[in-house]
């Protein structure tokens, strides 16, 4: 089962209103999700500090930040899964 990557840190609200938009993509594309924590990688922190919470596949140039809501987000996995 592939992964969608939420970059967050602890204490982030907008983070849980994320998932929020996060969970119906999550079974519409067979994804599971997996949390990141920025503050584990000083690279994550440099590129995601002031941007969380933040989506991905895995490929750090090519994410979905928030503001997103439900269909935003889906439409983004749709045109790269």
């Amino acid at each position: 089962m592939r992964e969608l990557l939420l970059y967050t840190t602890l204490g982030c609200g907008l983070c849980e209103k994320a998932k929020v938009e996060i969970w119906p993509a999550l079974e519409k594309f067979d994804l599971r999700l997996r949390e990141v924590d920025i503050a584990e990688e000083e690279a994550l922190m440099e590129r995601f500090s002031i941007r969380i919470p933040v989506v991905g596949l895995g490929d750090l140039d090519d994410v979905c930040g928030w503001p997103f809501d439900r269909e935003q987000l889906q439409d983004w996995l749709a045109a790269r899964l």
